[in-house]
């Protein structure tokens, strides 16, 4: 009787390869190495020789637990000739114009076709739109190896869940989509998932459906804070406060409970585009999620008009204000920075040339600098602020609250202190009571 690939990780006669170690890879190659061979590949030099050093960048495992893994990390792509399960966890980012930028899963693609062997398994979890994986994959795959899929190799798509920075909902308990290019394809990649999803996988019948409800599960969570972002601009004209509209309206059972914020990150803020790119193709023009990516799109440009609005109303000038932001990644408690909408308010603020200075404890300096060009500054080298910025809830500035911030201020008779409480993490009243003039969104 054959010896299935499954059975043969389990055996450790064979292994299993991670391509790509960012937030997603990372966690996978960490948790299947408790329980098999596991090679993580990555073409950045500098990522592995941290991972080797036990320095964890992404924050998601912990830099115990990445030191004393068994994960074989590597920027060699020969080493990926050990291995015969193969886990494609790129980035799919957005060009300039909205449309999808496939490069990374393209070139992961020619790098796993050079290495994959008959009976081997390629699985994707990069987020694409319906159709990638069969229709763009499998050809590099296919020209890369000169195998054919379906006879001489398998492929399959299992959408990646991980909920960067969150401690609570982990890989390992959130169900696990999977899906294959034929019934022995999908029940031998459900069967590698188990090994260490407790929450159990999901059998989509396609790899279509599977890619769908990645793209629609994101497109979805978008669509709601649209609407609560929409909801929070007019009620900025009408002088009603939203968070306590919200706290209203979450007193019924039924209410989704959605706030309105930034929507940056590599999922929420491009897996629509991917979407809407796709039904373009076909024909059909999307129009409940293109707007609400329009309305979130254009939230960086309504919170810089929000804070030279309450510059303005405080007596102070516009040009030359020091402005301080507190946080620069796209979500609180997690270093990433890809795609972060703090970067936009900055980039609007710069035409009223105000003095703008953004700290950041989880950012790394360098990575701000070289994405987007802009300096973490150090906080004990602040002073004489005239508008602090909270916008990211990191638990480090929850805890400091208003009394800590305080201290930053400059202090001028004829104008009062302006506090931006993005993510409306303070009291109103405690910052009226220190006559700070306080604006959430």
């Amino acid at each position: 009787m054959k010896t299935s690939l499954y059975q043969k990780l389990r055996n450790k006669e064979e292994a299993i390869a991670v391509v790509g170690l960012g937030y997603v890879g990372m966690p996978l190659a960490v948790a299947f190495a408790k329980h098999v061979n596991v090679i993580g590949y990555d073409r950045n030099e500098d990522k592995i020789e941290q991972y080797l050093s036990g320095f964890d960048p992404t924050d998601e495992v912990g830099d115990a637990i990445v030191l004393e893994s068994q994960v074989e990390f590597t920027y060699h792509e020969e080493a990926l000739d050990n291995a015969k399960f193969f886990i494609v966890a790129v980035p799919t980012p957005i060009n300039s114009d909205k449309t999808p930028d496939l490069r990374p899963v393209e070139g992961a693609s020619k790098t796993v076709g050079r290495h994959i062997t008959k009976g081997s398994i390629v699985v994707y979890e990069s987020t694409v739109y319906p159709g990638v994986t069969e229709e763009i994959c499998i050809p590099i795959l296919e020209k890369e190896s000169k195998l054919k899929c379906g006879e001489d190799f398998m492929i399959g798509y299992s959408p990646e869940r991980i909920n960067p920075g969150d401690k609570v909902h982990r890989l390992e308990n959130i169900v696990k989509i999977v899906s294959g290019c034929n019934e022995q394809a999908l029940e031998e990649i459900a069967k590698v998932y188990e090994i260490i999803i407790q929450a159990g996988v999901h059998r989509a019948s396609s790899i279509k459906v599977a890619e769908a409800a990645k793209v629609v599960e994101n497109s979805q969570r978008d669509i709601n804070i649209a609407f609560i972002n929409e909801l929070a601009m007019a009620f900025d004209k009408m002088n009603i406060d939203t968070k306590e509209v919200i706290a209203a309206m979450n007193t019924k059972w039924n209410a989704l409970g959605f706030y309105p914020g930034l929507v940056g990150g590599h999922c929420i803020g491009v897996d629509p585009y991917y979407f809407v790119y796709e039904a373009e193709k076909l024909g059909y023009h999307s129009q409940i999620i293109s707007s609400g990516r329009r309305v979130n799109d254009d939230m960086p440009r309504f919170m810089a008009e929000a804070i030279v609005k309450q510059l303005i109303l405080a007596n102070k000038r516009v040009k030359g204000a020091r402005i301080l932001f507190f946080g620069a990644t796209f979500k609180e408690n997690c270093p990433d920075v890809r795609n972060s909408k703090i970067i936009d308010i900055l980039e609007c603020l710069k035409e009223y040339e105000p003095k703008l200075y953004i700290v950041d404890p989880l950012a790394d300096p360098d990575e701000i600098k070289r994405e987007y060009g802009y300096k973490l500054s150090d906080m004990s080298a602040i002073h004489d602020i005239d508008c602090a910025v909270m916008a990211v809830a990191h638990d480090e500035y929850v805890k400091m609250g208003i009394e800590g911030i305080e201290p930053y201020y400059a202090v001028y008779p004829q104008s009062q202190k302006v506090l931006i409480d993005i993510k409306g993490i303070y009291s109103k009243a405690e910052a009226q009571k220190r006559n700070i003039r306080y604006w959430r969104l």
